[in-house]
């Protein structure tokens, strides 16, 4: 039987969020999702690729007995974004930045054959918008 992993795609990713209203302003004015649900205490939107989606983590809690505690000084979740080129993401950094997406730095060359740049949403998620440079993905398996 073939693995979990290889016959379901990733269809959601979902950020438990301590602010529903200030995550949906961001998700919708600064990175241009669209809502496609709003229910109490959560929200998610149409996107390139997958559902993102926002739950209360209160809400979350009350309502299938998830711990309501949050992780404080780390990041628990990384949204990585492919993008088709460093040029791309050179003007999607640009793009961002002038709507008010604070970047942890510029974009930059990294040492696994990728330019980079890094930043936060309002629940501390780290995303990163990431390009292959020339010879591609390195370590690539079978």
């Amino acid at each position: 039987m073939t693995a979990f992993a290889q016959r379901h795609a990733i269809s959601d990713v979902c950020i438990l969020t301590a602010d529903i209203e200030r995550s949906i302003a961001f998700y919708v004015d600064k990175l241009g999702f669209t809502l496609k649900h709003r229910a109490p205490g959560f929200a998610d939107f149409n996107g390139a690729g997958l559902t993102l989606a926002l739950w209360e983590i209160g809400h979350i809690s009350r309502h299938a007995g998830l711990s309501a505690e949050r992780g404080s000084g780390h990041h628990n979740v990384l949204i990585a974004v492919l993008m088709a080129s460093p040029a791309e993401l050179d003007a999607c950094h640009a793009e961002l930045a002038a709507k008010g997406v604070a970047f942890e730095r510029p974009p930059a060359d990294y040492a696994w054959n990728a330019r980079c740049c890094y930043f936060a949403g309002p629940d501390g998620e780290v995303w990163e918008l990431y390009a292959w440079l020339d010879g591609g993905a390195p370590g690539k398996l079978a």
